[in-house]
C-alpha cells in the first residue's frame, strides 16, 4: 500500500481524528506509525471490544507498530473499580482474552506488543513526570479530562484526579506518536494536546472509534449485566440477549444492532479475506440480502426491508461464529480458566440465618437450648 492508502485503512470508521497530519507526516516519510491502545483491567470485556480489535487488525495491516496497555493502575485508580488484591490476575485475564478476541477477527498477536501499566508507571522517571504534570494541572482540568472515563462521584478519592495525568504520561513512556481510544475519551486526548507540550513534550495524534450502543440503548458498559455480551457466553445466551435488544423499527440512530454490523461485521468479513459484505438470510425462499456498505443497509432498515427481526437474526449469528474460537480457547486454557476464577471470584454464598427461639424453659442448660433435647432422668421442675 502506498501512504494514502495506508491513512485511508487507519482512519477507516473513526469517529474523530486528531492531528491527522502528524500520521501524515510519518507515513509520507515511509515510516510505521507507532500507535498504542491502553483499556484498564477493570470488568469483564464484552462485545463492544470488537469494535478497536477491528482497528488494531488495520492499523497492523497498514503496518503500524501497535502497543496494547493493560493499565492495571489505572483500574485500581478509577474509584476502586480493581482492587489491589485482583488487579494483578485482572491483567492476565485482559491478556488472555484480547489475544482471543483479536485472533478471532484474523490479527496475528505475534506482531502486537503487550505492556503492563505497573512495569513503569512506577518508575523514578514516570513518578517524577507526575509530580511535574501534578504541579501544571488544577483540580477543575483534571475532573473535565476523565469525567467521561473516570467514574464520578461526590467526595470522589484523588485518585480519580491522578487517572488522566497517568493516561496523558503514557503517551511519552511508551514512545507512540499516535493514541488510539473509544471517542468517550475526546477530552482526555485533547488534554494530552495541551498538557504534554507544557513539560518538555511534543504533542501526538489521536484515533477514535464510536462507541456502540448497549443491548438497552446506552453504551455497551462491563458493570451493566443487561447492556452487554460477554466474550464467554454461551450461543444460546448470546441470542437470547440479541433477540430481547432494543431495535426501534425504521429508526438507524442509536440502534445497537445496526453498529455492530457496520463497524463489527462488514469490516471482519474483509480483514478474514473476503468481500466486505454481510448476508442477511429471509425466510419463505425469499433472495438473501447482500450489504456491501452501511448506506445500503440504513437506507433498507428505514424503509423496513431490513426489519429488526432479520438483523437480529444476522447479529446474533456473526456474534455467534466471533465469539465460538474465544470461549473453545478459554475451554482449552486450565491457567486461564484458573486465573478467571482468581480475577473475579464469585460471590460468597448468603449462609441462611437461624433464627433464635430461645430456651425452652427458664434455667435450661446449653444442649437444651441448642438442640431441644432434655437429659434423660431429668425432671421438668414443676411451676407452683
Amino acid at each position: 500500500m502506498d501512504a494514502k492508502q495506508r491513512l485511508g485503512l487507519i482512519s477507516e470508521n473513526l469517529a474523530e481524528f486528531l492531528n491527522p497530519e502528524i500520521i501524515e507526516n510519518i507515513l509520507a516519510e515511509g515510516r510505521d506509525p507507532k500507535i498504542y491502545w491502553g483499556t484498564a483491567t477493570t470488568g469483564k470485556p464484552h462485545a463492544g471490544y470488537f469494535v478497536p480489535a477491528v482497528k488494531i487488525a488495520q492499523y497492523l495491516a497498514a503496518g503500524c507498530d501497535v502497543t496494547v496497555l493493560l493499565a492495571d493502575i489505572h483500574g485500581f485508580l478509577d474509584n476502586l473499580k480493581a482492587p489491589l488484591e485482583l488487579v494483578e490476575n485482572r491483567a492476565k485475564y485482559y491478556e488472555f482474552i484480547i489475544k482471543a478476541t483479536l485472533e478471532s477477527v484474523g490479527v496475528n498477536t505475534e506482531k502486537l506488543r503487550f505492556v503492563l501499566g505497573s512495569s513503569y508507571q512506577k518508575s523514578p522517571d514516570y513518578c517524577m513526570d507526575v509530580y511535574r504534570l501534578s504541579s501544571l494541572v488544577s483540580e477543575h482540568d483534571a475532573k473535565k479530562a476523565g469525567a467521561e472515563v473516570v467514574k464520578q462521584t461526590s467526595n470522589a478519592p484523588l485518585s480519580g484526579l491522578l487517572y488522566p495525568i497517568l493516561q496523558v504520561l503514557d503517551e511519552q513512556h511508551l514512545d507512540c506518536d499516535a493514541q488510539f481510544g473509544g471517542v468517550d475519551q475526546r477530552k482526555l486526548f485533547t488534554a494530552a494536546k495541551e498538557w504534554l507540550p507544557k513539560i518538555g513534550y511534543r504533542q501526538r495524534a489521536h484515533l477514535m472509534n464510536p462507541m456502540v450502543p448497549g443491548l438497552q440503548g446506552s453504551k455497551m458498559s462491563s458493570s451493566d449485566e443487561d447492556s452487554k455480551i460477554d466474550l464467554l457466553d454461551a450461543p444460546e445466551v448470546v441470542t437470547k440477549k440479541v433477540r430481547k435488544a432494543e431495535a426501534v423499527p425504521q429508526k438507524v440512530e442509536g440502534n445497537g444492532m445496526l453498529a455492530l454490523a457496520e463497524f463489527v461485521l462488514l469490516p471482519v468479513s474483509a480483514l478474514k479475506g473476503g468481500k466486505k459484505q454481510l448476508r442477511i438470510e429471509r425466510p419463505d425462499g425469499q433472495e438473501p440480502l447482500v450489504y456491501t456498505s452501511v448506506q445500503q443497509m440504513n437506507e433498507d432498515y428505514q424503509n423496513d426491508v431490513l426489519t429488526p427481526q432479520l438483523l437480529k437474526h444476522a447479529i446474533s449469528t456473526g456474534l455467534n461464529d466471533l465469539i465460538k474460537p474465544i470461549r473453545e480457547a478459554f475451554e482449552a486454557n486450565k491457567e486461564w480458566q484458573d486465573v478467571a476464577l482468581k480475577a473475579y471470584p464469585p460471590p460468597p454464598k448468603k449462609v441462611k440465618k437461624v433464627k433464635d427461639k430461645g430456651s425452652r424453659y427458664p434455667g435450661a442448660p446449653p444442649a437444651a437450648a441448642k438442640n431441644g433435647e432434655e437429659k434423660k432422668g431429668e425432671e421438668l421442675p414443676i411451676r407452683q
